[in-house]
């Protein structure tokens, strides 16, 4: 997968007086079924997360409190998105190197993944990641 893969997909709002509501459905507002869902919180100033790629794994990130980026990078070249809204996922496809930094105090990011948690997914050595580009 590339970049180009990735997509910004804004999430349906529902507003009324009493406040907003953004809903996220398998297969209508991303590409996959659902098998996992966790959240990353407490970041420490200046701390990154990720630092991996998946081999199978596709993902919708979401910043449901404050913000962060996501440096994604296919080997190529790297792109960061800023996710501050609750109505905007990024879809993160199989095979892209992901970092998380920047994050603001009280952050909240949502991941919604498509596969369980298996460590025989991850590549978690740029080399290694970088390699895996090139075959």
């Amino acid at each position: 997968m590339t970049i180009q893969d990735v997509q910004i997909i804004e999430l349906p709002k529902i507003l009324d007086k009493r406040g907003n509501l953004s809903i996220i459905e398998e297969f209508q507002h991303i590409p996959f079924k659902i098998a996992r869902t966790y959240w990353i919180y407490d970041v420490p100033g200046g701390e990154t997360r990720g630092g991996h790629a998946y081999k199978e794994n596709q993902e919708c990130i979401v910043a449901l409190s404050g913000s962060f980026d996501v440096v994604l990078d296919d080997g190529k070249q790297k792109q960061t998105y800023s996710l501050n809204r609750s109505y905007y996922g990024l879809y993160v496809p199989r095979g892209l190197w992901r970092q998380m930094q920047n994050f603001s105090t009280n952050s909240l990011a949502l991941v919604l993944s498509s596969t369980t948690y298996d460590p025989n997914d991850y590549i978690r050595d740029y080399r290694e990641f970088l390699t895996s580009k090139n075959r």
